[in-house]
């Protein structure tokens, strides 16, 4: 046979297998329960369709669990903020944001779990080897399971200062860390066959600053990451990882309360789903689900920093749904996502909707939802 034949003969085995293996999604679970998982929050959700798993972050711990949420494995110890999490099928490993810092988000998970000295800042890619959780509160640092990647762009911009009309401030397009993450192609080039994580930027909700009305998102190669995890050490963090990000992008979205919460790539539609916790300046009209236009290469635009406008790469936003005239910003208004959105395929998403228990225990039921991007209404739930 030919070598001309044979690749296209291989990309349709492959496609023929992936088929083969395709979900039934009817079969998943339309909803299943987190149980108590004590001070702290949900804050992601991955699921593993072939063996039946699905993941979940609870700030300091990551549980595993099986559709009929059954606790299977856990790693615990955790002194940080870990948060979004994304599931890469080919190789079984979960990649999820992982925060240490010394604001009042960083001082307020220090109190809960009784760490009075943290003063390194340091942001992470959380790399785990889920084959390897096989058992309940595992230790993050002594078992071999979990590496970190340390992403220092987002450590710079951070710890920078800039000018704010005539006020010096702290952070960087008010940079305040990392959380949504996501697995998914090249926006800007199709016929690029490698995967990136996508990496979101908290940004402080400050209504008085003028530079931080865009999400920003940065863009890493998924193997070179994985070269240069490390393990973790929480008393001593380390610094491997990439100096730069393979691209920097900026989504004009207005404000909002500490950036992208969830992000999710959804190969069904080809589109990015970031949920937020909406923010609060009037000009905006403060939706809590964005999503940004997968199929639309990046653009030439502007964001501000130190009161001038530089020049930065943009991604549009879906032009769909409800649409702000005097900001001209899409979005929907939805409750939920913020602590968990997962796609599933063909439309479908598992999103969490956390709370707390009688005896004051934070819990999360997660519920099928079928994405609609009317007008009305972003999802329906399935019943």
């Amino acid at each position: 046979m030919k070598k001309t034949l044979l690749l296209p003969l291989f990309l349709l085995l492959i496609n023929f297998f992936a088929l083969a293996q395709k979900t039934d999604l009817s079969k998943l679970p339309n909803s299943f329960y987190s149980g108590k998982q004590g001070k702290m929050h949900i804050q992601g959700v991955a699921v593993d369709h072939a063996n039946g798993f699905v993941y979940l972050s609870f700030t300091n711990k990551l549980l595993k669990m099986d559709f009929s949420g059954k606790l299977l494995g856990s790693v615990t110890g955790f002194v940080g903020h870990l948060g979004d999490l994304d599931f890469d099928a080919e190789t079984g490993r979960i990649y999820g944001s992982l925060e240490y810092k010394n604001d009042a988000i960083g001082k307020g998970i220090n109190k809960h779990l009784g760490v009075t000295d943290r003063v390194e800042v340091g942001f992470y890619v959380a790399v785990f080897d889920t084959k390897r959780i096989n058992k309940i509160d595992m230790d993050a640092e002594k078992e071999d399971l979990l590496r970190t990647v340390y992403i220092k762009e987002a450590v710079v911009d951070y710890l920078a200062k800039v000018k704010v009309g005539e006020k010096e401030v702290e952070h960087r397009f008010a940079c305040s860390g990392i959380d949504g993450v996501a697995i998914a192609p090249s926006v800007d080039n199709p016929k690029d066959r490698k995967k990136y994580l996508y990496v979101a930027y908290g940004v402080y909700g400050d209504t008085t600053r003028n530079d931080n009305d865009n999400q920003v998102i940065l863009q890493y190669d998924l193997t070179n990451l994985d070269k240069l995890a490390a393990p973790l050490s929480q008393e001593k963090l380390h610094q491997s990882g990439p100096s730069k990000p393979t691209q920097k992008y900026f989504v004009y979205t207005g404000n909002s309360r500490y950036g992208i919460q969830n992000l999710a790539y959804d190969a069904h539609s080809g589109h990015f789903f970031a949920a937020v916790y909406r923010g609060s300046k009037s000009q905006f009209p403060n939706y809590d689900l964005f999503v940004i236009d997968g199929k639309t290469k990046s653009k030439s635009g502007f964001a501000i920093v130190n009161n001038k406008k530089v020049k930065v790469k943009t991604l549009s936003l879906l032009n769909a749904g409800p649409k702000d005239e005097k900001s001209g910003i899409n979005g929907w208004r939805f409750k939920w996502g913020a602590t968990g959105l997962c796609p599933l395929g063909d439309g479908y998403f598992y999103i969490s909707h956390n709370g707390k228990s009688k005896d004051g225990q934070q819990e999360a039921t997660i519920y099928k939802y079928k994405w609609l991007g009317s007008e009305q209404e972003a999802f329906v739930m399935v019943k």
